[in-house]
């Protein structure tokens, strides 16, 4: 089965979950951070933005990159081949993006299996910490009623402190849509 290409809106509705931060912060776990929600976990160092700032385009090819590289090929292989519509796409896209766990997630395996009514239940068991329900339940939406969100504008967050932690009150909202074409057109080209 060949891998459908990533589009705007995919990546427009993931960022908007996820915020852009151009430098390293420790998240709510005490994680090293960057862009929109990027960690070591990757495979992209992000110890490499500690004190510096990246721009906006980086943060962005960087995101368009692990998402087609890393994370659409594992949710592809989770639903094993099964066709899924963008929207459906998108949401087991993003829910992977944050959690890591699109094979293991048992909503998952209940769609696979037929059980709509049980799956849409269980997109909730994975609400842990409590301030990503909102994101989960926006994603589950997405997944089995086609609800999108994103519009292409995000919250930045232009200052990180010393100590890692992110000051809340720099966020600015600003729209990505433009870098995210060139990102995809440059990821087309590449």
């Amino acid at each position: 089965m060949t891998q459908p290409p990533l589009s705007e809106r995919t990546l427009l509705e993931i960022a908007e979950h996820e915020g852009l931060v151009l430098e390293a912060y420790l998240d709510s776990v005490n994680v090293w951070t960057w862009g929109f929600g990027v960690t070591d976990k990757s495979g992209h160092l992000v110890g490499r933005y500690r004190g510096k700032r990246s721009t906006i385009v980086r943060a962005i090819e960087v995101y368009e990159w692990l998402l087609r590289t890393k994370y659409l090929p594992e949710v592809i292989a989770a639903f094993r081949g099964r066709a899924l519509t963008e929207a459906q796409r998108t949401a087991a896209l993003s829910f992977h993006w944050n959690t890591g766990a699109i094979g293991q997630a048992d909503w998952v395996q209940s769609f696979l299996l037929g059980r709509r009514d049980k799956a849409w239940t269980e997109f909730l068991h994975w609400s842990r910490p409590r301030e990503i329900i909102d994101r989960r339940k926006a994603e589950r939406d997405l997944f089995f009623d086609g609800r999108w969100s994103g519009d292409g504008v995000v919250l930045m967050y232009e200052r990180v402190r010393p100590n890692g932690t992110i000051d809340w009150r720099s966020a600015r909202s600003i729209d990505i849509r433009d870098e995210v074409r060139a990102a995809l057109r440059k990821a087309g080209a590449a």
